[in-house]
């Protein structure tokens, strides 16, 4: 018998992978569809990133980005030692965490209740109606909202004093009921669009899940707190993180719209501060302080949510 012998020395072929100028040209159509995106953030988002600069110097309207006395963190330390700042802070904690904490829960009730709609039309119908508020600027809606709580004409009050015998309220002129308002008025705007993303997580979910919890005797209820809850966990988890992350960033348009000097005190928040303190008065370099503040705050908030939920056992965004 001739023994078999193994050749160690002989090289196996493998096939080489395209060169990178291969497969740039290979994949020139999808490059070039990524190609706007990568332009918009650099553009928008990177090269703004120089203007920075403009927190510790002594900037003055005329000065290119270059131009200025270097003050270091003077305007850093005026801003927290302002009341009007401390204030404005304030005010913007305030509005965010009422908006996450009654707000942020309601796109994923209502996703599960379009979930559990049979009829296609009428689940279709709902949808529609709850998306349409995302596409109306906030003038228009809050021309309504101010409209519908008018003390005298809105059909608000009239509801409340026709069916209840409640005096009129001044919802936009009260402090606690403006931010009331305020929140209710994010939600109802918002809410329906949120309920996509939970609504397309649901769409994944296994349905022999369902048909095992029915046969173990789970009613309708029990599916979707065993079932249909666990399942959006991951989904919950990176919205949450996402939304931690624009905390300092209440928004204008709304603030906005519906602000008034009688209730400053409380609808005062940093977006109207920085427009009113850089766009009216020209303090740039104050407001660039405020901007880096912000941004650095947001930071800080995303990067310990992500923590947060990793140590919770769930994955986070990194």
């Amino acid at each position: 018998m001739k023994s078999c012998e193994i050749n160690y020395n002989k090289k196996i072929y493998e096939p080489k992978w395209p060169t990178i100028k291969k497969r740039i040209y290979r994949d020139r159509y999808l490059f070039l569809l990524l190609l706007p995106v990568v332009l918009f953030y650099v553009v928008f988002k990177y090269l703004p990133m120089y203007g920075l600069t403009l927190a510790f110097k002594d900037f003055r309207l005329g000065d290119n980005l270059l131009g200025g006395e270097w003050v270091g963190f003077k305007y850093f330390l005026k801003l927290f030692k302002s009341t009007d700042f401390i204030r404005v802070i304030k005010n913007t904690l305030v509005l965010s965490i009422y908006s996450i904490a009654f707000g942020f829960p309601v796109p994923i009730i209502l996703a599960i209740l379009i979930n559990e709609v049979k009829n296609i039309k009428v689940k279709k119908f709902i949808q529609s109606s709850l998306y349409i508020p995302h596409f109306i600027s906030w003038v228009i809606l809050g021309g309504i909202l101010i409209s519908m709580l008018s003390p005298s004409t809105g059909i608000v009050n009239k509801i409340l004093q026709t069916f209840f015998g409640i005096k009129p309220i001044f919802f936009m002129a009260n402090s606690n009921w403006w931010i009331i308002s305020f929140i209710a008025s994010g939600i109802w705007r918002e809410a329906g669009w949120g309920t996509i993303i939970y609504l397309a997580a649901m769409s994944g979910i296994d349905l022999q899940l369902y048909e095992a919890a029915e046969i173990d005797g789970a009613g309708r209820l029990a599916q979707i707190w065993h079932v249909t809850f666990p399942s959006l966990l991951p989904t919950i988890a990176i919205m949450l993180i996402l939304k931690m992350g624009s905390v300092m960033d209440v928004g204008f348009e709304q603030i906005y719209i519906l602000q008034n000097p009688v209730v400053r005190d409380v609808s005062d928040v940093i977006s109207t501060y920085v427009y009113r303190n850089g766009i009216q008065e020209g303090q740039f370099s104050i407001t660039t302080a405020i901007g880096f503040f912000q941004a650095i705050t947001n930071l800080i908030l995303i990067v310990s949510t992500n923590k947060i939920v990793h140590l919770l056992g769930e994955d986070g965004l990194w």
